[in-house]
């Protein structure tokens, strides 16, 4: 992600005029504060959701920025379009990604509630059946999650004299929304692999039902929402405590507020690809 070069490019655009528009101020100002979120915030939903936020902030501001006649001009030239169209592949793999996380949110939050139904009812011969149910899709879930980041580390072309000085603005609007996805993704699957995270299950779920134990409030601060529902039952037999269904019902709240910032998130996007292929066709 090139994440250090300054919007002030654009005053060596004979497309533009001297002086920076407004807009490009302002979409550096959000990219700005994205990079440094990316940079210092932890893997928690909520810093995932602030992320989610401040995209749509941005790509409504670098929506603004294509309405622009003099921008729309400088696009709509002939060597100007094999970029423009390449902005339009990058913005098809990022609602493909949108739709992955909305996918793997809705799966994970429909088997929460689930769960979180049978263990308020205390169906013991229930739960089990829940649990697999949960661990399977759980499982097809960071498959899919993984083969997503893995094509995401397709990494961009370096700027080349030809690329006009808007395109290198919306490609580091692209790059910083890929960065956030994978953000989020990673949040969803979890960092680490299923195998080696849950491989000493029953102690992990031990140290979440005994708050008691100072070294366990260490673990389990480590892990973000997801990783603790999924060490909490992936050894349910000693885990149908107040405990687990309190962490159950903070995932699926957490879950919600993820799922309303992408759709809103969504919007946007689409909103800005329909801009770039009016450029293109015009």
């Amino acid at each position: 992600m090139a994440s250090n070069t300054q919007i002030s490019y654009h005053v060596r655009s004979n497309s533009f005029p001297s002086r920076p528009h407004p807009i490009t101020l302002e979409v550096d100002q959000h990219l700005s504060k994205l990079r440094s979120s990316q940079t210092t915030s932890t893997s928690s939903s909520s810093s995932i959701c602030h992320d989610i936020n401040g995209l749509q902030d941005l790509h409504g501001c670098a929506d603004k920025f294509l309405q622009l006649p003099l921008v729309q001009q400088a696009l709509g030239q002939e060597q100007q379009k094999k970029w423009v169209d390449e902005l339009l592949n990058g913005s098809l793999r990022i609602l493909d990604i949108s739709s992955i996380a909305k996918d793997a949110l809705l799966q994970t939050k429909e088997c929460v509630q689930g769960i979180s139904s049978v263990l308020r009812r205390r169906r013991g011969d229930e739960i089990s059946s829940e649990v697999k149910k949960f661990l399977t899709s759980r499982k097809a879930v960071k498959k899919t999650i993984k083969k997503a980041l893995k094509g995401m580390e397709i990494k961009h072309s370096s700027k080349t004299s030809e690329e006009h000085g808007t395109i290198t603005m919306l490609r580091e609007v692209e790059a910083i929304t890929f960065s956030v996805f994978e953000s989020m993704l990673s949040l969803i699957s979890g960092p680490r692999s299923t195998s080696s995270k849950l491989s000493g299950s029953w102690s992990l779920v031990s140290k979440l039902v005994q708050p008691k134990r100072i070294k366990c409030e260490e673990e389990k601060s480590d892990m973000n929402e997801f990783e603790k529902v999924d060490a909490a039952l992936i050894a349910h037999k000693s885990s149908t405590s107040d405990n687990t269904i309190q962490v159950l019902k903070e995932l699926e709240s957490n879950i919600q507020d993820l799922e309303d910032g992408l759709e809103s998130l969504s919007r946007h996007l689409i909103k800005s690809r329909i801009s770039l292929l009016n450029i293109l066709n015009n």
